[in-house]
C-alpha cells in the first residue's frame, strides 16, 4: 500500500450523474439523437461560401441614423 495514495472520493455530482446513468440506461442514445437533431449537420460548403461573400458589413455605429 502506498503511504501517498489518496482515499477514492466522488463528488456529489459525480454521483448524481452515475445514479441517473443507472437509472436511465437509454440517456445516453438520447443524447445523441438531441444533439444529431440540432447540431451534427451536413455542411453546403459551396452555400457556406456563397452567403459569407453576400454579408454586408456592419456599421461602425449601429444606431447612427442615416439623415441621407
Amino acid at each position: 500500500m502506498n503511504i501517498f495514495r489518496r482515499p477514492d472520493y466522488t463528488s456529489e455530482a459525480t454521483q448524481f450523474i452515475r445514479q441517473l446513468k443507472k437509472d436511465n440506461p437509454n440517456l445516453e442514445a438520447q443524447q445523441r439523437q438531441g444533439r444529431a437533431l440540432l447540431w451534427d449537420k451536413k455542411v453546403d460548403r459551396d452555400a457556406r461560401a456563397d452567403f459569407a461573400s453576400a454579408r454586408i458589413a456592419q456599421k461602425p455605429y449601429v444606431y447612427q441614423t442615416d439623415n441621407s
